[in-house]
């Protein structure tokens, strides 16, 4: 096993061609014009689908949010117009004593 390892440290590595190989011309090893306009076309789009993204969900949240808020001013105008009609009413509040002093002065007679 050591001198397997030791082989292989020893082993040269091969070097590099500097120039390409015959019969390979430079267009088919790059990308070419073709490919920096289609790797250009995925950024830009990609680009837009997030800027995109990014608004729907904006707009998502802000009516969520117009939701809430229009929500609670309803339900603090109920309770407004409930105090309201509780006062008009006389509803659960006490109402004053009679003349004798006796319970609410609701038209009934007191129970003896």
């Amino acid at each position: 096993m050591h001198s397997l390892l030791l082989s292989l440290a020893t082993t040269p590595t091969p070097l590099p061609t500097p120039t390409l190989r015959e019969g390979i011309s430079e267009d088919q090893v790059t990308p070419g014009l073709l490919g920096f306009i289609m790797t250009a076309f995925f950024v830009v789009a990609t680009a837009l689908l997030i800027v995109d993204m990014v608004r729907r969900i904006r707009r998502v949240r802000y009516r969520a949010q117009v939701e809430e808020e229009r929500l609670a001013a309803a339900a603090a105008a109920d309770v407004d117009a409930a105090d309201a009609q509780d006062g008009l009413d006389g509803g659960p509040h006490q109402a004053a004593p009679d003349a004798k002093g006796n319970g609410p002065s609701s038209g009934l007679s007191p129970r003896e």
